[in-house]
């Protein structure tokens, strides 16, 4: 079964991170290959989401049950339906003095092996930079993590 696993230091903070993924609805703003997002929440550490995924003209939607603990700064997401016989993802933000460390693992497989055929080198390649896409993200809303700039004062500009 294919998987990526990717662990890394990051400026910012767990927390920011840990937002920042929450935030379903906000990922066709920033990630290319997402282009459209649904969110049902079904509490507040529970939700369901469609997202759209776009590569060269092949469009795929599917549904998740996403489940975030803000105690353990965890975020696990499984498949409900969709072009996937499996897909699950885990993300973990472990604090440290200088920002945090990124703990990212997701495992797929397609139902049609033409399917798994012309779109899983595809959505491996996404996978691979999704981390660093976050990155970004968080670089934008937030600034450089030496710039000192806060969650709060950035993030309500964007």
């Amino acid at each position: 079964m294919p998987h990526h696993a990717e662990r890394r230091p990051s400026p910012y903070t767990a927390q920011q991170l840990f937002e920042l993924v929450e935030r379903v609805e906000d990922y066709p703003k920033f990630l290319p290959w997402c282009v459209g997002a649904r969110v049902k929440r079904l509490s507040a550490q529970e939700m369901e989401a469609d997202l759209i995924l776009g590569f060269k003209g092949i469009r795929e939607s599917f549904r998740s049950r996403v489940v975030s603990d803000p105690q353990s700064l965890t975020i696990e997401s499984k498949l409900v339906r969709g072009p996937f016989s499996h897909l699950e993802n885990h993300w973990r933000f472990e604090p440290t003095a200088s920002g945090c460390i990124i703990d990212f693992k997701v495992e797929f497989s397609f139902k049609s092996r033409v399917l798994s055929a012309v779109v899983e080198p595809l959505f491996m390649t996404a996978q691979r930079r999704l981390v660093a896409a976050f990155e970004e993200r968080a670089h934008r809303l937030y600034g450089s993590a030496q710039d000192g700039k806060t969650s709060a004062g950035v993030a309500a500009q964007v």
